[in-house]
Order: structure tokens, then sequence, then C-alpha cells
């Protein structure tokens, strides 16, 4: 490949990534013209992926179009440990069994995104587990407490005391290993991953390999707006999730988040983003945007019929006869969560919480579309809700 070619293949990759490390040292493999082998891990912790592993899933498409190998590495053995980023406190191990449960659809959700004829899916058991105890001691023997102590969330661990198990130091040496037995030349992960990915770079020096570059992506928040999407906290949109439950979680997000979504998630160049914002600036209703949105995502999991289908039956279900077209806004402030009946309130539905509450008994009152039932619900912001009091009284309240 030419300097100009490595050069425009390094501008393309640039896009909406957070860090490429070194950045000198991939476009010199690029320049050497043949195909990258590039390497991504995930530990199956949990059956589903979702929204944020296709943050990361979307920039191997992007490589694998640019004509380069894609391994996709799932972690079965390290899974075992749990990977200790982001963690306050020891993770629970899974079990064999949990770990298998989990792996099995892996393969087949990978292809929605990833051409599978080109893609290997490897489980990193068949590599981890030949080392024996005497490979993790070899293994251990390439880095220093010290090293491990430079990682944020060991260090503010130890600092305040709480405890860290010694296995959860094995973890990023196993990642790291991953990368030596795989000849790596380019690693993929979350910004929370850079630690694991430079342990890659370090152990092949250690082990006289050629060490691989770093691509580092940013991390999608949940539907909560909070913390990053993650099936434990519940604030995630699964790819195998139906359409219509799909489309839902998505018109749940605030509009701030929508933007964010549609940066990392969506095809729309910057430019088509900035004059989205410039018309929602403007004064077009963001609810018009936001169901673009989640018809392109929806479409991009299913098909473009299902998700026209779920964006109708949306619609039949928020505007047939009733919902206005430019749906009115209510801005909370509930860090603490606010139940429906006071929501209502606050959106001018009711006249007060006992009215509220009487209606939820009859069945009259839906949020985004679904039927209240328990009068103690509890709206979870920050977030955007769709309220509905019986067929003419509908509002939007977003929680902040």
């Amino acid at each position: 490949m030419t300097e100009g070619a490595a050069s425009e293949a390094i501008a393309a990759l640039r896009h909406r990534v957070d860090e490429i490390l070194p950045e000198e040292e991939l476009a010199e493999r690029l320049r050497e013209g043949r195909p990258l082998r590039v390497k991504a891990g995930f530990d199956p912790t949990a059956p589903d992926l979702h929204l944020g592993h296709v943050v990361l899933l979307g920039k191997l498409a992007q490589l694998q179009q640019m004509g380069h190998d894609i391994i996709f590495v799932v972690g079965d053995f390290t899974a075992r440990i749990g990977d200790p980023t982001g963690r306050n406190a020891t993770r629970m191990p899974l079990t064999r069994d949990a770990i298998a449960r989990n792996a099995e659809t892996y393969q087949q959700q990978v292809s929605k995104l990833l051409d599978p004829r080109r893609t290997q899916v490897l489980f990193n058991s068949a590599w981890l587990e030949p080392l024996g105890a005497a490979g993790i001691i070899e293994l251990a023997a390439k880095a220093t407490v010290a090293r491990m102590l430079e990682r944020d969330d060991f260090s503010k661990r130890y600092r305040a005391g709480q405890p860290i198990a010694v296995h959860e130091f094995v973890y990023p040496l196993l990642q790291g290993y991953d990368s030596v037995a795989l000849n790596a030349d380019l690693e993929l992960g979350g910004t929370d991953q850079k630690f694991n990915l430079l342990m890659g770079r370090q152990l092949q020096q250690a082990y006289g390999k050629r060490p691989q570059a770093i691509l580092t992506m940013p991390l999608l928040e949940g539907l909560d707006g909070a913390k990053k999407m993650s099936k434990s906290l519940g604030n995630y949109v699964g790819i195998t999730e139906a359409a219509p439950d799909m489309f839902g979680k998505l018109l749940s997000i605030s509009d701030d988040l929508m933007w964010r979504y549609m940066e990392l998630l969506s095809a729309h160049t910057d430019d088509e983003v900035h004059g989205l914002r410039a018309r929602v600036a403007a004064g077009e209703n963001p609810l018009n945007v936001k169901l673009d949105l989640a018809e392109g995502l929806v479409a991009r999991f299913h098909s473009p019929a299902t998700a026209a289908l779920a964006r109708k039956d949306f619609i039949d279900r928020f505007r047939h006869g009733a919902l206005p077209e430019d749906l009115p806004v209510v801005a909370v402030q509930a860090p603490d969560g606010l139940m429906v009946g006071e929501a209502l309130r606050q959106a001018s539905l009711v006249a007060s919480t006992s009215e509220a509450l009487r209606l939820i008994s009859q069945g009259a009152v839906r949020v985004d579309g679904e039927r209240v039932e328990d009068p103690k619900r509890l709206l979870v912001g920050p977030g955007a809700y769709v309220l509905q009091v019986g067929r003419r009284r509908v509002s939007r309240i977003e929680l902040i």
C-alpha cells in the first residue's frame, strides 16, 4: 500500500474512534499491503450482545470491508475470572455451564454485523487451558504488581482499602496472551479496556513478537444516559430483541442522548447529523428524528419491512387520532426517579395524584404505549417517557 493510501486508510479508521496507539505503527503495517489480523474479545457474561457492543463491531465491519482478517474472540476461559474493568468489587465468577449457554448464540449474533465467511470466531479456552499452572506462572512473571496498580480500577480500590483478589490481576494477562497466541496486528476495545489492550502489546514484546497496535472506541451510554450500556444494569438494547421492544426502548432515550446514539450507531455522516441538529434547533420536533433513528437501527438487525411496521405500530399507538404533531414536553428534575402518578400531575395530564391513581386502577394510563398496572411504578431518569391518559390526553416528560 502506498504512503497516500495508508494515510487515507488511517483517516477513515480515525473517524469516531477515541485513540489509535501508536498510529504510526498501524500506518506502517498498512503500508506492507497485507491483510491485518484484527482481534476483539467478548466475554460471554450474558447471552445477548447489545448496542454497546455494536459500536466496536461496526468498526470491525469497516476493517473487514477494507480487506482485513477479523478474529472475534469469545472469552469462554477469561469469563471464568470476570473482567475487573470498571468494578469497585470482585466480580462473582460464572460457572462453565452458564458461560457455555451464553456463548451458544454469539456466532449467530455476530453474523448480523460481520460477514461470517470472512470472520474467525475462536474460543480462548483453546490456547489458555493448555497453558496449565506452569504456563500461568511464566505468564505472571511478565508483569509486576506495580504495573497492575497503575490500572485505575485497581489503584482506586487499593487506596480505598477494598479487596483485590489475586486472580483479578491474572485477567489482563490472559487477555493480553490472546494477542500473543493469535499474532494480532491490531486489537480493538472500549476506552475502559485500554490497560488490557496495552498489556497485549507488552506481552507480545515479552514473548519476542511484534507488538500490536490498539484502537479504542467510545463507550455508549445505556438507556439511562448515565452509565455505560450493560446487561447487568438493565439499561441495554439487545440486538436480538423483538423489533417492537427494540423500537420502544430507543424511543425512550432522552433527546440529548439521541445525538450520541446517532453519532456512534447510525450510518449518518457528521454533516448529516449536523444538519439534523440544525433542524431541531430551528423548531422541528426531535421525536421525528428519533423515529428515524429507531427505524434505522431496527432495520439493521431485523429488516426494513419489520422496522417500518414497528414504526407504524408505535405511531398508531401514540398518534392515532390523538397525538399532536408537536407533542408537549415537560422537563422535570428527578434524580431519584418519579412515580407515575406524580409524573402525570407534573405533565398536567391530571389535577392530582389521587386522580392519577384512580385512572391507573381503571387501566386508563399508559407509559410508552404499555398499560400501567402498578400504581407504585417508578420512572427513572435521565430519559424521556410518553405519558397517555385515555385516547386524548398525551404528553411527554423528560427526567433530568
